[in-house]
């Protein structure tokens, strides 16, 4: 048990999950937000700063590190980073736009909704739906200025 040797920490993780995303692995930085939500769903949905990063066993939480601060608002910031690496999001206030690009969704995670996501002094929903391999994107918007632009 380390703090900095093995331990897993969930805002460098969404890092690397952004890594991939933008080298267009989006299926690797689906893997990782699954297994960060699994670890989550096992902890109350609040993120520790650290965790300890033994193998996991069938059915076992994660280890926690004994003195690690939960929640941490790096970490619970971490999962906005995780899924828009999923989703391949970005927004582009000053342009009113927002790209998607080969959305994917995590393992458990067919449907997620994002309401309200403000781009610029405007705002946006996003619906993503999977079907099969594919996810299908909806959106909806008050503002006629606001572009969505699936790639």
């Amino acid at each position: 048990m380390s703090y900095h040797n093995g331990s897993v920490w969930p805002h460098d993780t969404a890092l690397c999950a952004m890594g991939l995303s933008r080298y267009g692995d989006r299926d690797g930085a689906a893997r990782i937000t699954a297994a960060l939500f699994e670890a989550a769903v096992q902890m109350d949905m609040r993120l520790p700063e650290l965790f300890c990063g033994f193998p996991r066993s069938a059915g076992e939480p994660p280890v926690p590190y004994p003195v690690a601060c939960m929640p941490q608002a790096w970490a619970a910031g971490s999962v906005f980073m995780l899924l828009q690496a999923c989703l391949g999001v970005t927004v582009d206030g000053a342009a009113h736009e927002v790209r998607i690009r080969d959305p994917h969704l995590p393992v458990g995670i067919d449907h997620l909704r994002i309401d309200n996501l403000a781009v610029g002094d405007a705002r946006v929903s996003l619906k993503f739906d999977r079907a099969g391999r594919l996810v299908h994107v909806k959106s909806h918007t008050a503002d006629p200025t606001i572009r969505v632009r699936r790639r």
